[in-house]
C-alpha cells in the first residue's frame, strides 16, 4: 500500500484541541489521540454492566460477545456462522457511527438513543442470532439461551475503569494504571501516569490522555516461571522482515472467513502473503512468503500501529481506516523478532500445519480483560510490562508491543467455535491444563521508533476507543513437516537456532 500523507481537516481540529500529557522528566507530549481495537472470542464470564451516571459522557456502544455464547459449532456451520458473527461486528459498527455522529442529541434525550439506535441495533442482532441458531440446528443440537445477548447498552469511557474478569471495575482514577500482569507468570504491577485531560485523537473516538503512562514509574512486574530439570530450553527464530512491502488488509481469515473488512482496522502482515479473507489452507499453502526460511510459510499478523501527527494514509477514505475511524500515518516497525521458545518444565510437541491461534482481545474494553494478553513497554524498561497504557518512553527508548502466544494445544483441533478453547496458556507453575499438550510458544516482539512528541494507538473496532488493552495478535502455522521438527528438536534440545 502507498503512502499518501496528507493533512485533513478533521486531523487540524484535532491538532488544535489536543490535550497534553506531562511527563516525569518534565517533557510533554501532545495527546492528540485516536483508538484502536480488535476481536475479542474468549469466554469471558457474562459481565455486570456499568452505571452511567449523569455527570459521565457517554462515549460508546457496549454489546455482549455473542460468540461467548457458542460452546461447539459443527465444521458443517462454522462457514455460516462466521459470516453472520462478522455481520454483527459490523452492525455494531454502524450503530456506533450512527452514536458518534449524534452524540450531543444522544445525551440530552436518553430516549432517542433508545429509539434510533439501540432498539434498530438489537433487531438486527435478534436476527442475526436466530440465523446462527438455525445454522446449528440443521447439523446439530440447536443452542440454547444466545437470544439474551441481542441487546447492547450506552457506556462511558471511564478511564480506569477497566472490566475484570470477574466483571467489576477497577482503577483508581484518571491517569493511572493497575496493570494486571501479562498471560500466566508475567506478574502484576502498578504504575502512577501523570496523564490530563481529555483530548481526542484524529479519529475523534479516542485514544485519550488518561490511556498513557510515563514507563519510568511503573514498577517491575515480569515474572518467569522456575525451570524445571526436564524443562525445554531452546530458541527457534524465524526472520519474516517488518512488513517492509507494506501488506496491508482489514480482514480476519481465522475469525471472519470470506468477510471483506471482518476485522474493522487495518492489520501488518509478515510471512504468507497470500492471507486475505478469502484465502483457504491450500492457498496459504502455495503462498509466497518474507520469510528468509521457505520451509516457513506461516502468516502473522496484528493491528497497526498510527502515529496521530496529522498525516493521513491513503486509506483515509477505505475500509479499515477512515471509515472506521482509524485514521493517521501508519508506522512501519523498527524490529520484528519472531521466536519460539519451549515449556519451563517439559518437552514439546509439533504444532498442526494449519494451527490457528489468537493472543489477546480486540474487544477487550467491552468484553472485559480476561483475554487480553499483549503488553506494552519500552527498550530498556522490558522488565515492566503495561496491558491497559500505552508508554511513555524516556529520550532514545522505543516503544515494544508483545505478544505471548499460547503454549498448550488439546492435541486434536486446529480451530475452536471460539477460536481459542483449542489452545491455551500453561498455569502459573509452567504446566498445561489436563488434556493439553506443550507445543512450541510463538513471542513475537515488535518495535517501533515514534517521533519525539508524537502521539500513537493501535487500529481498533471504531467503539473500542483505540484502548490499549485491545491489542492483539493472529497466527495460523504454515511451517513444512521438516522445518516444524527442526524446530521441536531445536527447542527441546536447548540450543538457540535460527
Amino acid at each position: 500500500m502507498g503512502r499518501n500523507r496528507k493533512r485533513s481537516k478533521l486531523a487540524n481540529r484535532a491538532i488544535a484541541a489536543s490535550a497534553a500529557l506531562v511527563l516525569g522528566g518534565g517533557g510533554v507530549i501532545a495527546a492528540n489521540v485516536y483508538a484502536s481495537a480488535g476481536q475479542g472470542w474468549g469466554r469471558a464470564p457474562q459481565q455486570q454492566r456499568p452505571v452511567i451516571t449523569a455527570a459521565q459522557q457517554l462515549s460508546t456502544i457496549d454489546c455482549p460477545e455473542v460468540a461467548n455464547g457458542l460452546r461447539a459449532v459443527p465444521d458443517r456451520a462454522r462457514v455460516e456462522v462466521d459470516q453472520e458473527l462478522a455481520a454483527m461486528d459490523s452492525q455494531i459498527t454502524q450503530a456506533y457511527q450512527r452514536f458518534a455522529e449524534e452524540k450531543d442529541q444522544v445525551q440530552r434525550d436518553g430516549s432517542y438513543a433508545d429509539n434510533a439506535i439501540l432498539r434498530p441495533l438489537k433487531d438486527k442482532r435478534t436476527a442475526a442470532i436466530g440465523r446462527i441458531v438455525i445454522a446449528i440446528d440443521r447439523v446439530a443440537q440447536r443452542p440454547q439461551g444466545l437470544e439474551a445477548l441481542a441487546s447492547c447498552t450506552l457506556r462511558s469511557d471511564d478511564s480506569t475503569q477497566v472490566k475484570t474478569q470477574n466483571g467489576q471495575g477497577q482503577g483508581q482514577g484518571q491517569g493511572q494504571n493497575q496493570g494486571q500482569g501479562q498471560p500466566p507468570g508475567q506478574g502484576q504491577g502498578q504504575g502512577q501516569g501523570q496523564g490530563q485531560g481529555q483530548g481526542q485523537g484524529q479519529g475523534g473516538n479516542g485514544p485519550v490522555a488518561s490511556d498513557f503512562v510515563d514507563i519510568q514509574s511503573v514498577r517491575p512486574n515480569v515474572r518467569q516461571p522456575r525451570k524445571l530439570r526436564g524443562a525445554s530450553r531452546g530458541t527457534f527464530t524465524t526472520d519474516c522482515g517488518r512488513n517492509e512491502n507494506g501488506k496491508f488488509n482489514p480482514d480476519n481469515v481465522i475469525v471472519a472467513p470470506g468477510v471483506s473488512n471482518g476485522a474493522h482496522h487495518m492489520h501488518d502482515y509478515v510471512g504468507n502473503q497470500a492471507n486475505d479473507a478469502f484465502a483457504s489452507d491450500d492457498d496459504l499453502a502455495d503462498g509466497a512468503t518474507t520469510c528468509r526460511n521457505q520451509g516457513d510459510r506461516s502468516t502473522y499478523y496484528w493491528p497497526v500501529l498510527r502515529l496521530q501527527n496529522g498525516q493521513n494514509e491513503n486509506d483515509a477514505d477505505a475500509d479499515g481506516g477512515g471509515r472506521d475511524r482509524n485514521v493517521g500515518e501508519i508506522l512501519t516497525p523498527a524490529q520484528v523478532t519472531l521466536n519460539f521458545t519451549g515449556s519451563p518444565v517439559s518437552r514439546v510437541t509439533a504444532m498442526p500445519r494449519f494451527l490457528r491461534i489468537i493472543t489477546g482481545d480486540a474487544k477487550a474494553f467491552t468484553n472485559g480483560t480476561a483475554n487480553a494478553n499483549a503488553s506494552w513497554s519500552c527498550t530498556g524498561f522490558e522488565n515492566r510490562q503495561l496491558k491497559d497504557k500505552y508508554p511513555i518512553c524516556p529520550q532514545g527508548s522505543d516503544v515494544v508491543r508483545t505478544f505471548t502466544f499460547q503454549s498448550c494445544w488439546d492435541g486434536q483441533n486446529t480451530d475452536s467455535a471460539n477460536h481459542r478453547t483449542h489452545v491455551a496458556f500453561a498455569g502459573a507453575n509452567g504446566r498445561c491444563p489436563q488434556g493439553f499438550r506443550a507445543i512450541p510458544q510463538l513471542v513475537q516482539r515488535i518495535v517501533y521508533d515514534v517521533p519525539p512528541g508524537t502521539v500513537f494507538a493501535v487500529d481498533s473496532f471504531p467503539e473500542q476507543l483505540h484502548k490499549p488493552v485491545t491489542d492483539h495478535g493472529d497466527f495460523i502455522n504454515v511451517f513444512d513437516n521438516r522445518l516444524m521438527r527442526q524446530l521441536v528438536n531445536c527447542v527441546n534440545s536447548g540450543r538457540r537456532c535460527a
